[in-house]
């Protein structure tokens, strides 16, 4: 058997980070090294996770202890306190993807969304984790930027047109576990239940990872909303173009783009959550309305390329192993 690369994770407790926990896990050239958790150390992950069968028992952050066993960690912790721990871990040689906010964006758009920055030394060093746009920085890189679920769903449905894209409307709508583990009156079942709900209309702060990829020409207006179901994601986007193209110009734009994209499938139809449930794949659909605008669709499902699957694509290339290893 090929050497495996020790790995950890860190905030392994949460729904992404157990999800890294158990693709590290049965990863043909990853070994799960350590995983680490807050309020949870002690426990063991399948009893919080039975579903993936993964035993591993969860010890707090140490940043020698995890520099002892890994050489690569996946960081699934809140913004802002996912930076100190990124910067414990690359000072110790590790190379690092984060699923966090931290280092998405560059620093003022940071301050406007989130507030200052625990560690804005390292945002030269970010490459921002879309593997289809940004694979060869990626390769090379020593911390990579996991994109947010609702941008990665809705610049794969866009990107193909960027340069052609004067304004846009994203419709996106997300299952609950895209809010986190720990619940809140909003993601209540009695909140969530038969129910389908806008949140953060004046302003989310994934608008900001939109706008900074797509581009200062592109207006973006960004509405999420929960729906009742637990994963899955889909972002509709609604494009005015700066100049008109027909749907044989949009398919053939698309092709070009995707059509030998590993995790990219263009759909003949618009797409469900359902398709891609529990895999690293995003389906994109994308046609031309009686008014000229461009209808583009993005489903994922919201752990799996909106969160750890994505991750684990990057963590792939950063270790020159096969990109879809432990990914199919």
């Amino acid at each position: 058997m090929a050497k495996q690369t020790p790995c950890a994770v860190v905030g392994a407790a949460g729904f992404a980070g157990a999800l890294c926990a158990y693709l590290v896990a049965r990863h043909p050239h990853l070994e799960l090294a350590i995983a680490c958790a807050r309020s949870d150390a002690g426990s063991r992950l399948d009893e919080l996770y039975p579903r993936y069968g993964v035993t591993a028992e969860l010890v707090e952050f140490d940043p020698d202890r995890v520099a002892a066993v890994a050489e690569a960690a996946l960081v699934a912790l809140p913004h802002a306190a996912s930076a100190p721990v990124v910067a414990e871990l690359l000072a110790r040689g590790l190379k690092v993807v984060d699923l966090s906010a931290d280092f998405r964006l560059e620093l003022d758009r940071y301050r406007q969304w989130y507030g200052e920055h625990p560690h804005p030394e390292l945002l030269a060093d970010a490459v921002y984790g879309l593997p289809e746009v940004y694979r060869d920085r990626i390769r090379g890189a020593r911390l990579v930027a996991a994109p947010g679920c609702y941008p990665t769903a809705a610049l794969l449905a866009l990107w193909p047109l960027r340069d052609a894209v004067r304004s846009v409307f994203v419709d996106a709508k997300s299952g609950v576990s895209g809010a986190g583990r720990e619940p809140t009156a909003a993601t209540h079942f009695v909140s969530v239940a038969e129910n389908v709900k806008p949140y953060k209309v004046e302003g989310h702060r994934h608008s900001a990872e939109l706008e900074q990829q797509l581009g200062p020409q592109v207006a973006v207006t960004f509405v999420p909303h929960l729906v009742p179901v637990d994963q899955g994601l889909i972002a509709t986007c609604y494009a005015e173009l700066a100049r008109p193209l027909d749907r044989d110009e949009v398919v053939a734009a698309y092709e070009r783009a995707y059509g030998s994209e590993p995790f990219i499938d263009l759909a003949a139809t618009a797409p469900g959550t359902r398709d891609v449930r529990e895999t690293n794949r995003c389906r994109v659909y994308a046609t031309v309305d009686r008014h000229g605008r461009v209808v583009a669709f993005g489903a994922i499902d919201n752990l799996w390329k909106g969160a750890a699957g994505q991750a684990v694509q990057c963590l792939n290339l950063m270790l020159d192993l096969p990109e879809e290893a432990g990914l199919r």
